[in-house]
């Protein structure tokens, strides 16, 4: 997950059980995948030059924080997280498994674009690679792949703006059916991305091998979201919600693709990759967690202040109060959040941000939204920008419909002025312009007056405009 910005030296996070050990602090005291090299090295030095030279240690592993799904509840609210390890960037390690039959061999790596919006330069692209899938099980994965987003679009704002996104499928073929710790600890699967339950002792935790991922997301033209899924059914999952500095996309969410509650772990992890939001749970009971008095929170979900004070200072999500949220109850300040029993409030009392299988709060969408326009845009031009419209010419834009009545806003204008005439629509003929001799602007403005945005300055980053220039 994205880590809060609570103080400079927030403690670690709690473990998720008293024989395991505390988690990794974030902030100034974070352990990064640089920072793990580099701690080692000093380590080494440290040591002299004879004891270095004489034990010749192993380089050390570079490690990466995930977020652990909360465990799950055998009726009743799942918890959305339990806390955070570090864990192996490379999981178990290991070389990649060797395919030697020739239809496995012909495809592995083969990508399909399973949903189709548009250019991966307009769309909000979702990566989705299966592992523990053999070569006669690829049917089952794009099918597993469908069946999970569908279930990530049946949770607004998704359901409204699922056609800013492409979704596409990259083939992993395993030598081997299923992956580690399904069902017993010592079960092992030899899989093309390494996927294995049991992370960290954690049974729930499901890590994977991400250079082996990154192998495959690269055959894909563009990735914004990665999503892992397991050919298991056992509940489990992780947020890996460090941008990919390889490959650019926001994070990697593990689900099991056969478990009907692991697809809410991945929505819950786009809360954070996306959204930016903060967790909205917290840990009653643990030392260091009963309360919190640092400064304010970073995270748009979260804060120090109570409603009284937000309204006063017109700050976080102050536009919201009151409101009737669609996660139930009203949008207040409910004590408890960013894992702090007191001392942070949370807009509501159960969003997906805090337990599974619930909706995104008011403030929750409102960042979600933005979240998405930060990849997509509404506004493609139909006919190039580059060359300069005649009078025979048509101009275009290509506009993505949302799912339900209301619609994005189309206005045209010339040098400026506003084409009413035109309103809402998304071709015009420059001969029907009546242009005067000479060049002009040719513009469409394209916006998405949605009232789940309040705040103005994300309603800012709701539109696209396509310029043309004209000539006569």
């Amino acid at each position: 997950m994205r880590p809060p910005t609570l103080s400079s030296t927030p403690p670690s996070a709690p473990p998720s059980s008293p024989s395991r050990r505390p988690f990794a602090r974030r902030g100034a005291g974070a352990v990064t995948l640089a920072g793990a090299v580099v701690l080692a090295a000093l380590a080494a030095l440290a040591a002299g030059p004879g004891t270095a030279a004489a034990a010749d240690p192993p380089p050390p592993r570079p490690l990466v924080q995930v977020e652990i799904p909360g465990p799950e509840a055998a009726s009743g609210a799942t918890p959305a997280g339990s806390g955070h390890a570090l864990v192996p960037v490379a999981g178990r390690g290991g070389p990649a498994p060797h395919l030697s039959a020739p239809a496995a061999v012909a495809a592995d790596g083969r990508v399909t674009k399973v949903v189709d919006n548009g250019s991966t330069a307009d769309r909000l692209d979702i990566v989705v690679v299966g592992d523990g899938y053999t070569a006669d099980q690829l049917d089952r994965f794009h099918a597993d792949a469908k069946e999970k987003w569908g279930e990530i679009t049946g949770v607004e704002p998704y359901t409204t703006y699922q056609n800013l996104f492409n979704v596409w499928t990259v083939d992993a073929v395993s030598p081997e059916s299923g992956v580690s710790g399904d069902p017993a600890q010592g079960d092992t699967r030899n899989t093309a991305l390494g996927s294995y339950f049991w992370c960290d002792g954690v049974e729930r935790l499901l890590c994977v091998d991400q250079d082996k991922v990154d192998s495959y997301v690269a055959k894909a033209p563009q990735a914004d979201l990665v999503l892992v899924l397991a050919n298991s059914a056992k509940y489990g999952g992780a947020g890996y919600n460090e941008p990919s500095a390889k490959l650019g996309y926001e994070g990697i969410s593990t689900a099991s693709a056969g478990n009907a509650k692991s697809g809410q772990v991945a929505i819950h992890e786009t809360g954070h990759s996306l959204g930016k939001l903060a967790d909205e749970y917290f840990y009653p009971g643990t030392p260091g967690y009963e309360h919190y008095s640092g400064p304010e929170a970073g995270q748009s979900n979260i804060s120090i202040l109570t409603a009284d004070r937000m309204a006063a200072d017109r700050t976080k999500w102050y536009r919201w109060l009151g409101e009737t949220s669609p996660d139930g109850g009203t949008v207040g300040a409910y004590e408890g959040g960013g894992y702090y029993v007191t001392g942070l409030s949370r807009p509501t009392d159960g969003s997906i941000m805090r337990i599974l299988g619930k909706p995104f709060n008011l403030p929750g969408v409102e960042a979600m939204i933005a979240g998405f326009y930060r990849h997509a845009s509404i506004a493609t031009p139909g006919v190039s920008t580059a060359r300069t419209l005649r009078p025979s010419d048509t101009a275009r834009v290509v506009v993505p419909r949302l799912a339900g009545a209301r619609q994005l806003t189309v206005r045209w204008y010339l040098d400026g002025r506003e084409l009413r005439r035109y309103d809402g629509r998304t071709s015009l003929s420059v001969r029907a312009l009546g242009l005067g001799r000479g060049s002009h602007t040719l513009s469409v403005l394209v916006s998405d007056r949605t009232p789940s945005v309040r705040d103005p300055l994300l309603g800012a980053g709701l539109r696209g405009v396509v310029r043309w220039g004209v000539h006569r």
